[in-house]
């Protein structure tokens, strides 16, 4: 297992982490693991210009007004 220093950590940063570690019952080293993990495991937000012509096969030869006005009409 490797191990991982932390160079010039604010001493406000590691109490807020112990404190952080207190109240879940962990060690230091478990929780900022833990934050690691979660930090690493997130996904990157898509960019509304990524989702640009996402789709677009299954709407070929579709009114996109008329799809919408029959939509709505059936909240109705």
């Amino acid at each position: 297992m490797a191990t991982l220093n932390v160079k010039n950590l604010p001493d406000a940063l590691y109490r807020r982490l112990r404190k952080r570690a207190r109240e879940r019952r962990r060690s230091i080293a478990q929780e900022v693991t833990l934050i690691l993990e979660e930090a690493v495991e997130r996904s990157e937000p898509v960019s509304i210009l990524g989702l640009r012509g996402l789709g677009k096969e299954a709407w070929r030869g579709t009114d996109a007004a008329a799809h919408v006005d029959a939509e709505r009409r059936a909240w109705d």
